[in-house]
């Protein structure tokens, strides 16, 4: 049976303090011009800004246009620097445990690099690592000799846990896990990670540029000392942002590769001393009105609740994915026993060709090319995948439609 808009259905996201009610649906999409217009999935590439988010940037651009850059960053120090407390509370954080980059990959990047590796030294990491995090891996095992250890996956194809424990031992300097994977639809089971983690001296990077803003995150839950997350996909902030979570516990274990007058502070003429919090890894020019606008993105999803964005998404994906199944020469590829808010599948024909038709179409759609997820994507899975990824602003009708497009595009 056809699910309501407002409806919440699949196991406990039936929970009335979970629902989004038909009203409140109905602001988001006022929020979002063109809903009426396109069919919006590909969230997890990058969504469309809901109009506080725009004006937070146009506003400030306007006042950059007016003063110019410094004396407008000026005027908003206040706000700017509220966009701390905001990350702070998205994942469980502290204000002083929290830094702007301009993009997860750059976040996560800062984190890997400044971590010391020695000849001998192990990093851990699962097939569904991303490509960028994996390409930096490969370089310092080369440069540093260390080595790196693919963790296998589990019968579900989430990261064999077993198989982690059992790698641990005093060689371990990083494991590095995705929470979600660009190409899968699964949920890493992070928490159960860093009760493996924890009991030894390894550091723990989670890379959560595909779950924030879709799945509630608390970092002392999740037990990892480092976690990155981008502004443009589930948060539905602006292109160019990003954030850096590091655990104040263990924030002396990191060198930043290079140095800024943001992150420390020119002591003597030969001497300088880092910042004792997290913004060490921040330089001085960025972008305000990016800040800013990834602060009212923030703002906004909190307000709504991650919690009950996180059921909505969840049930519109499983209405999405049930429509899919429908026709056999659709291969969906979701791997996991817990499955998010991303869809990907196989179909006939290239995948290139058939997101261009797709999205002229009016379906926004995103496509994973083998070389994006090589680890994921060469074992037993299709080596290129059709990604769809609903938001809570999106209607169960939606759905509906959306898989009639790509059943009609098979055709």
């Amino acid at each position: 049976m056809p699910q309501a808009d407002c409806a919440q259905t699949t196991g406990d996201v039936s929970r009335k303090n979970l629902l989004i009610t038909g009203d409140e649906i109905a602001r988001l999409r006022k929020d979002t011009p063109s809903a009426e217009e396109l069919l919006h999935f590909d969230n997890a590439g990058a969504s469309p800004l809901p109009q506080p988010v725009y004006r937070a940037i146009d506003t400030h651009l306007r006042l950059e246009a007016k003063l110019g850059g410094y004396a407008a960053g000026r005027e908003v120090e206040t706000e700017a620097a509220a966009l701390y407390n905001s990350l702070a509370r998205l994942i469980g954080a502290e204000p002083g445990e929290m830094a702007f980059a301009e993009s997860a990959t750059r976040a996560w990047d800062l984190a890997f690099y400044g971590i010391s590796l020695k000849p001998g030294d192990k990093i851990l990491l699962g097939r569904t690592e991303y490509s960028s995090n994996y390409l930096a891996m490969l370089q310092r095992a080369k440069s540093c000799g260390a080595e790196l250890v693919i963790i296998p996956d589990a019968a579900d194809g989430t990261i064999d846990l077993q198989h982690l424990a059992d790698q641990m031992d005093d060689r371990v300097r990083i494991v590095s896990i995705c929470h979600v994977p660009t190409s899968n639809g699964l949920i890493n089971d992070v928490e159960a990670v860093g009760r493996i983690v924890k009991e030894h001296p390894a550091l723990y990077l989670l890379d959560a540029c595909q779950s924030v803003g879709q799945i509630d995150l608390d970092v002392n839950r999740i037990g990892c000392d480092v976690l990155t997350g981008t502004g443009r996909k589930f948060l539905r902030g602006p292109r160019g942002t990003g954030f850096l979570y590091v655990r104040k516990a263990v924030l002396d274990q990191f060198e930043p590769p290079f140095v800024d007058i943001r992150g420390a502070r020119w002591t003597q003429r030969d001497s300088f001393e880092w910042r004792e919090d997290t913004r060490r890894f921040e330089t001085w020019e960025s972008a305000i009105a990016l800040r800013l606008g990834l602060g009212a993105a923030v703002d906004y999803a909190l307000e709504i609740g991650i919690g009950r964005i996180e059921a909505r998404i969840v049930a519109l994906a499983e209405e999405l994915r049930a429509c899919l199944a429908t026709d056999k020469r659709i291969k969906l590829a979701d791997r996991g026993t817990a499955r998010c808010g991303i869809i990907t599948f196989a179909m006939p024909g290239d995948v290139g060709e058939n997101c261009v038709r797709l999205r002229e179409k009016g379906l926004m759609c995103g496509a994973v090319e083998c070389g994006d997820a090589r680890l994921d994507l060469e074992w037993d899975r299709p080596h290129s995948i059709i990604r769809l990824s609903p938001h809570c602003f999106n209607t169960f009708e939606e759905c509906r439609k959306a898989a009639e497009l790509v059943i009609e595009q098979r055709a």
